[in-house]
């Protein structure tokens, strides 16, 4: 009898020990319940409660990474397009996440998708894709502003992970980049030509100038031309060449 009784005494502090302390992770504060009112937060470590009277709530302090499903937005400019996003957030006030939220969790996901479809919807197709920063930027502060201060959750990060266009708008695009880059190529290529113009104009004026450059661009000529066996080459001077647009003159006259 006497050894049942100390089994029994052996259980019943085993139990109020299991009810009575309570270990908090190092990334993670305790909140502790009185009767229903908030009586004080634990630090990590091995920590002891009244039993059957308070109540041990843990709150994670850890970064917590939540991808929210794919959303078909219209876009300011009558697009629509389905848009998918990754937010992080943490708890940085374990009292008002216990207390002002049931779900703090299930709130900032909820928050984070109407917020994602409310900025979308006021951007344009173009902002979409160029700026997706400062999109990032606009979500992660309206997120911030209605979550931080009622429930002490902070978003650290939202981005934007993928934008998916209609196929006809994909289409569209990729002939309007195919355009473009012919554009480039006709600009490139007239610069080119003018250029070409603008140093031949130049050549001619100094050659005009300076007959003896005439001259020496002739002899690089028949250099040039020698190289290649089956030419026959005809030497010219500059008196010979003179006197031909001399004689062509007086018999078009």
């Amino acid at each position: 009898m006497s050894s049942l009784l100390i089994v029994l005494i052996v259980a019943v502090v085993l139990i109020l020990a299991a009810f009575t302390f309570k270990v908090v992770k190092q990334y993670e504060r305790g909140v502790v319940l009185r009767f229903g009112r908030l009586v004080a937060i634990r630090n990590p470590g091995l920590n002891a409660i009244v039993p059957f009277v308070d109540r041990l709530t843990r709150v994670s302090l850890r970064i917590v990474t939540f991808v929210l499903e794919p959303q078909e937005v219209i876009t300011r400019d009558n697009v629509t397009v389905k848009v998918d996003a990754v937010v992080y957030f943490k708890v940085i006030d374990p009292n008002k996440a216990v207390i002002n939220v049931e779900d703090y969790t299930q709130a900032i996901v909820q928050l984070a998708l109407t917020t994602l479809r409310s900025v979308l919807g006021q951007s344009e197709l173009d902002e979409l894709l160029a700026h997706r920063d400062q999109l990032n930027l606009r979500l992660r502060q309206i997120i911030d502003a209605q979550s931080e201060e009622p429930w002490g959750v902070r978003a650290t990060l939202v981005e934007i992970k993928d934008v998916l266009l209609p196929e006809n708008l994909q289409r569209s695009m990729a002939r309007q980049a195919e355009a473009e880059r012919e554009k480039r190529a006709k600009i490139i290529h007239a610069h080119g030509e003018r250029e070409a113009a603008e140093t031949l104009a130049e050549a001619a004026r100094v050659m005009e100038e300076q007959p003896m450059a005439l001259q020496l661009r002739y002899l690089q000529t028949l250099v040039e031309m020698a190289g290649e066996k089956n030419s026959t080459i005809i030497p010219l001077t500059l008196d010979l060449v003179g006197a031909l647009n001399g004689a062509k003159k007086l018999l078009t006259q």
